[in-house]
């Protein structure tokens, strides 16, 4: 059923549906065993990749090359000693994995914190743009950083707060804790864990830090970052601070004002561990459509090809973890995509194709492209990222991932109306979804980025259908071997998909406009600076 436009849109190519399930159905077979990065069925999977780029019209985009090396480091912490806080009236002693977990970004076989000054530095945000600095007037030389998770304000409701209120900004996230305790020159940090600003319980921590880590591999073997990094439980928390004099629910208190200070609490930590170091390299997928007047100027469609491979079995045997709609889907989209652009004619600005490896080992593939851009991030005005595309029928609304952040609400906003679509509010905006797929390894660069997908209020059956298949998928197919291709599948919500990522990417390629970050948000002054040399300043 279409929905009728509020105002006579531009024209959009027709969508190769044929094309999208063949896609999907490929690389979604058993015969690709879930498209596991490293794995047998990685060079298959580039070369089918690879031959719809070249069937679309694509030209390789790596100086002639289709292929980008991502390389990687995996490392698994062995040995792990207690953590160890001297300096008060007793040594106090904490187990590893029920107390506290801790890993290392520095490519070493040995791991030591020694008699590191413990600091407590509120929410670890330094954020210039909003007059806040956690920071100020310490040198983290040698120090080990106590931080609270989430940000000041996230016990507001609604997103009037400094912080934006509920809604979790990169200053929240657990990753940019310990980046900026990196640059400070921390030798350590450790995240204070509290179920509800975290909004996850500690086995999810505990589970994700027990396992291996995958990084991407840098010159200096991660000498930049932090010697340990980890979390530990509030309770232990609670301890420490006490043992120091201190009330963790005062010092909460004290850090959610403007004006905090970092708090020295005269006591001392040491652990330990050892590393298992594995090296190996997977590959980005790259195609452009070079533009017609304006050629060095780009936009991005980006999808990540990789999953799981095999996984914990079902209930029948079957250990392959197919992930059709994760994220073959979005795979699917990007060759259908590079049709209707091809088709269309060139856009003014080039047009750059970006299917990603790693993206379920932590956005290692669109990292890797942002740290080494084959087209510079000055020149690359914005894009569109797609993951999960679901099966079912077209809706009335789309659903934007991280709110209002940048001009491209605007020009959102005037796609919707083309397609007579209303927006609706993203769920659970304090969990931070906008920092979790590969979209944020360009917006952390400052380039803005599309995070949409279509609601959940059905054309036909409202929002009650669109919740049944959003439920099923989460529940049932999500990271499981369920997750497979049926040829029963209705596309028709996946096709409206399409043609709303192609008006969206088509309208920054064909217009003039540099997108910026509202003033104030978080990517605001990176964007600043690769504008302003983007121009040449």
């Amino acid at each position: 059923m279409p929905l009728a436009a509020s105002h006579a849109a531009p024209a959009v190519p027709p969508v190769d549906e044929a094309l999208m399930r063949e896609t999907i159905r490929t690389l979604s077979s058993d015969e690709y065993e879930g498209r596991g990065p490293g794995t047998a069925a990685e060079p298959k999977t580039l070369d089918a990749i690879i031959a719809r780029f070249k069937a679309a019209g694509l030209q390789p985009g790596n100086k002639g090359q289709w292929l980008q090396d991502v390389p990687t480091a995996t490392i698994s912490g062995t040995n792990r000693s207690p953590l160890t806080i001297t300096g008060g009236a007793a040594t106090m002693t904490f187990k590893p994995s029920s107390d506290f977990v801790v890993g290392s970004y520095r490519i070493t076989p040995h791991t030591e914190v020694k008699d590191s000054e413990l600091v407590f530095v509120g929410y670890g945000i330094n954020a210039p743009e909003l007059g806040w600095n956690d920071y100020a007037g310490i040198d983290m030389k040698g120090k080990t950083a106590v931080i609270l998770v989430n940000d000041p304000d996230y016990a507001m409701e609604g997103e009037n707060g400094l912080f934006r209120g509920r809604r979790m900004t990169y200053y929240g996230r657990w990753t940019y804790k310990f980046e900026e305790a990196a640059r400070q020159g921390a030798t350590a940090a450790l995240i204070i864990h509290d179920t509800f600003p975290a909004a996850y319980g500690w086995q999810v921590v505990e589970s994700s830090w027990s396992g291996a880590q995958h990084f991407v591999q840098t010159a200096n073997d991660g000498a930049d970052q932090t010697v340990a990094n980890g979390w530990v439980q509030k309770p232990v928390a609670e301890a420490i601070l006490k043992a120091a004099g201190k009330d963790l629910a005062a010092l909460t208190a004290a850090a959610q004002q403007k004006g905090f200070k970092p708090l020295p609490l005269g006591l001392k930590a040491n652990l330990s561990f050892d590393n298992t170091i594995e090296k190996a390299n997977s590959h980005n997928v790259i195609g452009v459509l070079p533009g017609k007047t304006r050629p060095d100027e780009y936009v991005l469609y980006t999808a990540h090809w990789d999953h799981l491979g095999r996984c914990k079995p079902d209930a029948t045997g079957d250990d392959i973890c197919n992930g059709a709609i994760d994220n073959a889907t979005g795979v699917a989209a990007l060759a259908a995509l590079a049709r209707m652009n091809a088709k269309a004619g060139p856009a003014a600005r080039s047009q750059v194709f970006l299917a990603v490896t790693l993206e379920e080992s932590g956005l290692l593939g669109s990292e890797y492209y942002a740290q080494n851009p084959v087209f510079p991030l000055a020149r690359t005005v914005g894009g569109v990222n797609m993951d999960a595309l679901y099966a079912g029928g077209p809706a009335k609304d789309v659903t934007v991932t991280g709110g209002d952040k940048s001009d491209l609400t605007a020009i959102l906003r005037k796609v919707e109306g083309e397609f007579g679509l209303s927006e609706s509010s993203e769920d659970h905006p304090e969990r931070g979804y906008y920092y979790r797929s590969d979209h944020f390894s360009f917006a952390k660069r400052g380039v803005p980025m599309f995070a949409v997908e279509r609601g959940t209020d059905l054309v036909n059956g409202g929002k009650a259908a669109g919740a049944a298949i959003s439920d099923d998928y989460t529940n049932v197919r999500y990271h499981q071997p369920s997750d497979e291709y049926q040829e029963s599948w209705d596309m028709s919500g996946m096709l409206q998909d399409v043609r709303l990522f192609y008006r969206l990417g088509r309208e920054l390629a064909d217009s003039t406009i540099w997108p910026n970050w509202h003033p104030n948000d978080e990517f605001r002054a990176i964007r600043d600076k690769s504008l302003a040399q983007a121009k040449g300043k």
